[in-house]
């Protein structure tokens, strides 16, 4: 995780709910299989906090072996792309794609070839799911643990820190967390998720992604390479 990011995360880990939750996870990844590794429970700190400029909230970490990698919606680069993240990339290319040149438009297709959404954060994007672990096999196995007390701090924390975010809110999970966030200092946007049951009530067409860099644009800061 970046030095940035130590103060408050130091103070979370001290809190009486994060060491319940510490001890759940020690048995957990003593006697099952868990995702992510443990080494990457918290990659999605590794973005310099003063650098944060959009935050993707999603619900669980992939379930499947060789999938979750710590960032939400993204796998590693040698994983089959998952189809959540398909339709993500479906999104951004009828969103952005009239907006390219040609170049653009082709160089976007060769790196929807891999499910790795590194370069996001590497740009300030905060790929943070709701809850961090799960078990092998059994999505949604690790809620009610504390995870949600955890990135409920987190977003109120980005919150009041950061000017200026973008906060990008898929599915029933991340919504709830939209009533935490200043509207008038930041931009919300809130849609379906983009998984294949629901991708087609409000996600595709949601136009996140110009609406993400219209607003950076308009506040001095880097646009998105998405």
């Amino acid at each position: 995780m970046h030095e940035s990011w130590k103060p408050f995360l130091n103070s979370e880990f001290a809190k009486p709910y994060f060491k319940e939750l510490s001890d759940f996870l020690k048995t957990e990844y003593d006697t099952k299989t868990i995702y992510p590794h443990k080494t990457r429970v918290f990659r999605a700190f590794k973005t310099d906090l003063n650098q944060v400029s959009v935050v993707i909230l999603g619900q669980d970490p992939y379930h499947t072996p060789g999938a979750a990698m710590g960032l939400a919606f993204s796998v590693p680069e040698s994983a089959p792309i998952p189809p959540s993240l398909i339709n993500i990339y479906k999104e951004i290319d009828a969103d952005l794609g009239p907006l390219r040149a040609e170049t653009e438009n082709q160089k976007a297709k060769e790196r929807h070839k891999s499910g790795d959404l590194s370069s996001w954060q590497e740009q300030g994007v905060m790929l943070l799911n709701n809850v961090l672990t799960v078990e092998a096999h059994r999505a949604g196995s690790h809620r009610g643990r504390g995870w949600e007390t955890f990135t409920t701090a987190v977003i109120n924390y980005l919150n009041e820190t950061r000017p200026h975010l973008v906060f990008l809110l898929w599915g029933r999970d991340a919504r709830s967390k939209a009533p935490l966030i200043n509207h008038e200092k930041h931009l919300v946007l809130e849609s379906p998720h983009p998984s294949p049951l629901s991708a087609h009530y409000g996600f595709f067409g949601n136009h996140h992604f110009s609406q993400t860099n219209n607003f950076l644009k308009t506040h001095n800061l880097p646009e998105i390479d998405w």
